[in-house]
């Protein structure tokens, strides 16, 4: 056999192997959408049954053991008593939103109602469980348009994201952000503060170094590149930079594909000094004159530092500065009700 024809029938057959993969995931994406759409079709119908869609509480409950019972002696698992009330709440939740879209609600065939729900019922049973509804809007959305897997999304929602990204908006970016997700359109969009690493496993005290700190990113960078954020691909690390025959070298470098721009990452354990945001402007210069091309956009420099002095950051950096961010970074999963406090406060200094 001739090693072209090895060569075509290796690239022949990686392309089948996309194409087989991307239909693998379509057949399971339709399949989840349907059993959702089921799902709210049977809470429709249960609320509706309900003396003509009136929510008495007291006739449910004697209606769901009921149902409970006959459907599970004639299709098995997943008809339990509870279930059905998850499908009723699931009908309740969303309807209303429905009826807001398409200016009515009721019955729909399941190839409409399919397209409403891109996620798994997994997904919308614990979407359920989140008591605010802009919250809970956002991370539906965000699951979406990422391809969240239920652990992802749980993670994401146990990290605060919501309470982070909200942290850096007024009252109206915010509203924005629950109706439409995160879209990236400035270098701002892409900095979170604090980044949360808990999935580095190091311990909360300082025994560790930087260079254990950038290891540990490297061994777990799938998820440091969704705690990143959209449109990050890694370049690569302790990145050179040559001039004057000195040498110095960034931790990190990142691409983001939206943005069609480097980002570069420093490291700090300790406190951040005017002397780390000066060498990460002098980074970003390197890039911006030495790396980019002419169609990239400038370079974006963030710091990466355990603890952050705002005085400092703010006195260094120019008043229009939109390329070189501070940002802690936190080991431990951060306290979601301490994060609604400090918003609250933003909120109520803005007014």
């Amino acid at each position: 056999m001739s090693k072209e024809l090895v060569n075509v029938g290796g690239r022949l057959t990686e392309e089948i192997a996309v194409l087989v993969e991307k239909a693998k995931q379509h057949i399971v994406a339709t399949v989840n959408s349907t059993m959702t759409a089921t799902y709210y079709e049977i809470g429709r119908m249960i609320v509706e049954h309900e003396q003509g869609g009136k929510r008495r509480a007291e006739y449910g409950t004697k209606l769901l053991p009921e149902l409970a019972k006959n459907l599970t002696a004639r299709f098995g698992k997943g008809f339990s008593k509870s279930n059905l009330a998850n499908m009723r709440q699931f009908y309740l939740m969303y309807s209303p939103i429905f009826q807001t879209l398409s200016g009515k609600s009721g019955s729909a065939n399941l190839q409409t109602l399919s397209a409403k729900f891109p996620l798994s019922w997994s997904h919308y049973l614990f979407l359920m469980s989140i008591s605010n509804p802009a919250e809970r809007q956002f991370y539906e959305i965000e699951a979406a348009n990422e391809r969240w897997s239920l652990r992802e999304m749980k993670r994401q929602f146990d990290s605060a994201l919501y309470e982070r990204l909200a942290l850096s908006r007024d009252k109206e970016a915010l509203a924005e952000l629950s109706r439409t997700g995160v879209i990236v359109e400035r270098p701002e969009d892409i900095v979170k503060d604090p980044y949360i690493l808990e999935f580095l496993g190091l311990p909360e005290d300082s025994r560790y170094s930087e260079s254990d700190l950038e290891q540990r990113i490297i061994d777990e960078l799938q998820h440091f590149l969704m705690e990143l954020g959209k449109g990050y691909t890694f370049v690569g690390r302790q990145m050179r930079l040559t001039f004057d025959e000195q040498h110095f070298f960034v931790d990190l470098v990142f691409f983001n594909r939206l943005l069609q721009c480097f980002v570069l990452i420093d490291l700090k354990l300790g406190d951040i000094t005017h002397q780390d945001l000066g060498q990460m402007q002098m980074y970003v210069n390197y890039y911006d004159r030495k790396v980019k091309l002419p169609a990239e956009n400038p370079t974006v420099g963030i710091l990466l530092c355990k603890k952050k002095n705002n005085a400092v950051v703010e006195m260094t950096l120019p008043k229009d500065n939109t390329q070189i961010f501070a940002s802690k970074y936190e080991l431990v999963l951060p306290d979601k009700k301490e994060l609604m406090r400090l918003l609250e406060e933003n909120f109520t200094d803005e007014e």
